[in-house]
């Protein structure tokens, strides 16, 4: 008791000089980022329009733990770094990429979350433009790559993710409880073989993007510069998974958007006016 009072009397600068960091256990603290997109893809037939599909970037782990899974890009944060320039800096790094949107998602700390030791990680997620995407590899991935993500949603909760990039298919099933609190309201059933919860993060990110887009100009992070009016919709219910009502959607999205004087000039169609996002909409 005696100790406990002379510590109220010390000054803070006797106080930290003296302070004994390994009095408690440290987690390690790492970031991972989500990062979507969404590309087009030649349908074969001039008379179709090209397929858009949301598309998410993984790498092949070249280390263990969960050596040759896929994962998120992310890492390590160090000690003279805040969580923010850490995640920026991993996906730099792993992915060539920084020009892009980016938003903190949640912070992941379940304690077998990762079989090394205790990590605790926040994870990021990211959105960019299908345009100037020049992809890399860090030393510690073997390979980099855009998956194909579709998904659906079953009874009980239950949804399951697809991820397909021509040569590998991940399927991963997860479980949503809305009585549950926290990141253990999704629980992974199937991880797909994605390295750590990485399946889980994924899910959240997914639920994210879907909420946001009903209420924000989010979507735009997604577009190129210019775009028809079916070309948002589609994107719009890509990541919705429902199809919407043409007159409905338009009413909604027409103060999002500027028409231009520019026309497509897809072969086989009719030049459709094209659009961009309204600058005089205020940010996210």
């Amino acid at each position: 008791m005696k100790a406990e009072e002379e510590k109220k009397h010390i000054s803070e600068e006797e106080f930290l000089k003296n302070y004994d960091p390994s009095e408690f256990e440290r987690p390690s603290v790492t970031v991972d980022n989500v990062i979507f997109s969404i590309f087009e893809t030649k349908t074969g037939n001039y008379r179709k329009n090209p397929e858009q599909n949301l598309y998410l970037l993984l790498i092949k782990r070249g280390e263990h733990p969960f050596i040759n899974n896929w994962a998120l890009p992310g890492g390590f944060v160090r000690i003279n770094e805040s969580v923010e320039e850490s995640a920026y800096r991993e996906l730099k790094e792993e992915t060539n990429l920084d020009d892009l949107y980016m938003e903190q998602l949640y912070t992941f700390g379940n304690v077998e979350r990762d079989p090394r030791m205790r990590i605790i990680s926040t994870a990021y997620m990211a959105l960019i433009k299908p345009e100037n995407i020049e992809l890399k590899a860090a030393t510690d991935a073997s390979a980099v790559s855009w998956f194909k993500l579709t998904y659906e949603f079953l009874d009980n909760g239950k949804f399951n993710i697809k991820l397909d990039n021509g040569e590998t298919v991940l399927n991963a099933g997860l479980i949503f409880d809305n009585e549950e609190r926290g990141e253990n309201r999704i629980k992974i059933a199937e991880s797909g073989e994605l390295a750590f919860d990485h399946a889980k993060i994924i899910g959240y990110a997914l639920m994210r993007l879907r909420n946001k887009i009903e209420y924000t100009n989010l979507v735009f992070n997604l577009m190129p510069e210019y775009f028809t009016l079916t070309e948002l919709q589609k994107v719009y219910e890509i990541i919705l998974g429902k199809e919407l009502i043409k007159a409905n959607f338009r009413r909604k999205i027409k103060d999002l958007v500027t028409e231009t004087e520019k026309f497509s000039d897809e072969a086989g169609h009719r030049p459709s006016r094209l659009f961009k996002f309204n600058s005089k909409v205020s940010d996210i």
